[in-house]
Parts: C-alpha cells; sequence; structure tokens
C-alpha cells in the first residue's frame, strides 16, 4: 500500500512538471485529473465507512466440542459505492485459555446490500469460545486509502461437554426424605407408602407383606413388593477455583466439568436423584440445582458453561460450607483440583455424610498419595486429565 502511495506521488510529480513544461490544456486537465483521484477516492470511501455496520451472527444457541461450528459476520453497507476488498481480523479463545488464536478473512462488500460470510471454528475442549473482530479494513479501489470499521464486535459460543461411562454403585441408605413422592421405576424396596409391584409369594417372604384380600380371591398368596425411594440427600459439589494458572488450566477445567457430568449420569442411571452446587460467576454467588433427569441435567450443563465469566472468578468452597452447616447426607462427592488439603480436611470433618468422595483432577495420580494419608476419612479418587472412564472406578454413591 506504501508502494501505491508512492508510484501515485511519482505521477503526480511527473504531471506537474509536464504542466510545467508544456502549456497545452491537455496537460492542465492531465494534472487536475491526478489531483482529483485520490480526494474523490478518500471521500467515497470515509462515506462507505460510515455507512458500514459489522455484526456476528451465530447459527446455533450451542456447539459441541471437537466438531465445527459455523461463524458469520455480517455486513451492511448502505452506501452507493462498493469495496472491492476488505480484510477482518478475527480473533478466538476460550475463556479459561489465554492463548487468543488469530486469522484473516479477504472479502468484497457490495453497494446496497446485506452480506455474510461464514468461517468455521472448533474446539477441543468445553467453555466458552469467544470470537472477536479487532477490525475491519475497508480499501478504496486503488489501495491508497484504508479505514477502519467493526472493532471490537464480538460474540460468546458455549461448547458443551462430553459426559463419559464410569462403574461404581449407588448405595441405599436410611436418610430419605420423608415426604419424598418419588419412587424407583426398576426396583423395588423397603417404603411401605407406596406399592412397587404385586406378585406371587415366594418361600421366606414376610408375612405382613400379604395381600390377604387380593390372595382369597386368587386362591393363592400373592405378596406386596414395597418402594424404593430415590429422592435421597445426596449431593455432588463442584470447585470451579482455577488452582493453576498454566497451559493446563484449560484441559483441568474440562476435566472438571465432564467428571460432574459422568457422575450425574451414572446416578440417573441408577435412579438417584441429586443436588449439584456450582458458584455461578454471573450471579455471583453459589447455586444448588436438583437433578431428576436427563433434561434437568441437560439445562444444568448449559447454566454452568454459560455462568463462566471473563474474569474467571469463583468463591472458595468454605463460603458455602459456612453457610450450610446442618445439611446431613447420604452421599457428598467433591470435585475439584485443589491440592491444598485444608478444603478437603473440612470436609472430612465437617460435612454431615455417610459416604463422602473427593474426585481430584491431576496431572498425574502420584500427586494425590499426600491427600490420601492426611484425609483418611474421605475416599480421594484422582483423575488424570482427560482420562475420567479410566479413573473413576468402583465409586461408591
Amino acid at each position: 500500500m506504501l508502494i501505491l502511495k508512492i508510484i501515485f506521488l511519482i505521477l503526480i510529480v511527473i504531471c506537474a512538471i509536464f504542466y510545467i513544461m508544456y502549456i497545452w490544456n491537455f496537460s492542465l486537465i492531465l494534472l487536475i485529473i491526478m489531483l482529483a483521484v485520490p480526494a474523490v477516492l478518500f471521500i467515497c470511501t470515509f462515506i462507505t465507512k460510515k455507512m458500514l455496520s459489522v455484526d456476528f451472527a451465530v447459527k446455533y444457541d450451542t456447539a459441541s466440542k471437537r466438531q465445527d461450528f459455523p461463524v458469520q459476520i455480517q455486513l451492511n453497507n448502505r452506501s452507493i459505492f462498493p469495496v472491492g476488498k476488505a480484510e477482518a481480523h478475527i480473533e478466538y479463545y476460550n475463556l479459561f485459555n489465554n492463548q487468543i488464536n488469530t486469522f484473516e478473512l479477504y472479502m468484497p462488500i457490495q453497494a446496497r446490500n446485506t452480506q455474510s460470510v461464514t468461517f468455521q471454528l472448533k474446539s477441543k475442549y468445553c467453555g466458552i469460545i469467544n470470537v472477536k473482530c479487532a477490525y475491519i479494513y475497508i480499501f478504496d479501489p486503488l489501495r491508497l486509502f484504508k479505514f477502519k470499521v467493526g472493532k471490537n464486535i464480538s460474540a460468546e459460543i458455549p461448547v458443551m461437554p462430553d459426559g463419559h461411562e464410569i462403574s461404581g454403585t449407588v448405595s441405599y441408605s436410611d436418610r430419605v426424605n420423608e415426604e419424598s413422592t418419588r419412587f424407583s421405576d426398576t426396583s423395588p424396596g423397603d417404603d411401605p407408602s407406596e406399592v412397587f409391584d404385586l406378585r406371587d409369594y415366594i418361600p421366606g417372604d414376610k408375612l405382613n407383606r400379604i395381600h390377604w384380600k387380593l390372595s382369597s380371591k386368587m386362591d393363592d398368596f400373592i405378596v406386596k413388593d414395597y418402594s424404593l425411594p430415590v429422592d435421597i440427600p445426596t449431593m455432588i459439589f463442584l470447585d470451579m477455583k482455577c488452582y493453576e494458572d498454566s497451559d493446563y488450566t484449560l484441559p483441568v477445567f474440562d476435566t472438571l466439568v465432564e467428571s460432574l457430568i459422568s457422575v450425574s449420569q451414572f446416578m440417573l442411571s441408577c435412579e438417584r436423584m441429586h443436588t449439584i452446587v456450582f458458584f455461578n460467576g454471573k450471579q455471583h454467588r453459589f447455586v444448588e440445582r436438583i437433578v431428576d433427569s436427563q433434561e434437568s441435567l441437560s439445562a444444568l450443563i448449559q447454566e454452568l458453561i454459560t455462568s463462566i465469566t471473563d474474569n474467571l472468578y469463583c468463591e472458595s468452597p468454605d463460603v458455602y460450607f459456612l453457610d450450610n452447616q446442618n445439611t446431613t447426607l447420604s452421599s457428598f462427592t467433591f470435585i475439584s483440583s485443589v491440592t491444598d488439603t485444608r478444603i478437603l480436611e473440612y470436609i472430612e470433618e465437617n460435612i454431615d455424610s455417610d459416604l463422602k468422595n473427593a474426585i481430584i483432577v491431576t496431572k498425574s495420580p502420584t500427586e494425590t498419595e499426600k491427600i490420601r494419608e492426611s484425609c483418611a476419612g474421605l475416599e480421594i479418587i484422582p483423575v488424570v486429565i482427560g482420562k475420567i472412564s479410566a479413573s473413576i472406578k468402583d465409586i461408591e454413591l
């Protein structure tokens, strides 16, 4: 572009010399044209800049990991002047990673027209992808002038995490909600408030479970199977506080969220409704969400991902524990990347729960050996980054 300006300046100087040396009208007209062209191009391009608007459009509300998703730049040129070439500088990054990726887009812009330019992005990890148009340069036809438009236009695309298959057991507990109306659809239990099924008598069945009225009609003993409550006070606590600011931050966050989803999906498959607690950065508080179906889990995942803020602020779990000291649970699972045993020791001593698990996301299983020694009352489960199924085995909830 600088070379073009120098060449055009040289041409103007040549035309001026030509006008001085010759008295013909042609030399004057040529000099006027050479002086007028850059002025006209500047005015036309400046008008185009003022009448050009830029915005992002995202086709889908969310995206999936490792899959391309489209993002559009929409350009609305209300002027009568087309732009032969525009250059857009695009930046994008995951909120849990400070690594900014950039690329350039080149496109023409038609006059009196709205047009879209689509490009594809993909993320290896879950989170929020922030896409920003740092600027768009528009040029005049001779590329003598350029103007900057569309500065700092941005959009956010939540990238949803995946669930992983884990192994474990879900134990029955006497700590049930006595007012619960939620019972298992597949397994019998010992709650006499509701009958699960009727079946033929088997030697060894308790006499108080015989349905005498129905048995007299059937001329055979019919036994009542009672229902199994699924409204057990069970909690999964996700600690989203970043304890390490490095290249591992994004993989750690990804593993934390997917560990939560994997445990929650496993509990749903065992018909165990549960409560999930996490810090909502946009609401600036801890929130509790009851998960009793795949639909409620999907809604929680979207809320969790979209609650992330750019400053990554998260309150310490201590704040929640101090405000909820009288909670009694059948099972408590703490998911974190914390290596400080202070929080874990507090959970061991102060959380009233029959079963206590601590899923610790780590770069190496050996990093949790000291935690096991100091927190013998906690079941410490180290989860190596990205290896959830291989790490969470035989968890008891």
